[in-house]
């Protein structure tokens, strides 16, 4: 209760014990005062219930803009470790990617070494194999006639 609330009732009470004083002793401007007082008393407490709630109302939007604003941070702080782990990983894949390419230059030069070592050590069967393999080339592309 703030004061214009703790005043207007006051006033109001005081406006009641006019109205019945005038009604008792017969004077009309006392209880004209002590209406008048009643209506002032009651508007007084009534302005001083909306301060109050239009306080509380002030409050609850600090305290919503206070979450909204932690809230915020919390998702912003997510949203740079999940930017972080982002990076993390693609640097890990990229790594990952080369070691893979390395690995298969390493297997394709071993693998071609010992072809040219078999080739060298088996001419016969080579030039055999290419003759075959040519001829079937040869074979495959050539049109037909009917």
């Amino acid at each position: 209760m703030n004061g214009d609330q703790f005043r207007g009732a006051s006033r109001h009470l005081k406006g009641r014990a006019q109205t019945a004083v005038g009604g008792i002793t017969g004077d009309p401007a006392r209880q004209v005062r002590g209406a008048v007082n009643q209506v002032a008393g009651g508007a007084q407490y009534a302005y001083g219930r909306a301060r109050d709630r239009a306080e509380d109302l002030i409050e609850d939007g600090r305290d919503i803009a206070h979450e909204v604003r932690d809230r915020a941070g919390d998702l912003i702080e997510d949203g740079r470790h999940l930017v972080d782990d982002a990076r993390d990983r693609a640097g890990n894949l990229i790594s990952d990617g080369r070691d893979l390419a390395r690995h298969a230059r390493k297997r394709g030069t071993t693998y071609g070494r010992q072809a040219v070592r078999y080739a060298d050590d088996n001419r016969t069967s080579t030039l055999l194999g290419l003759a075959a393999v040519a001829f079937a080339v040869g074979w495959l592309s050539r049109r037909r006639r009917r």
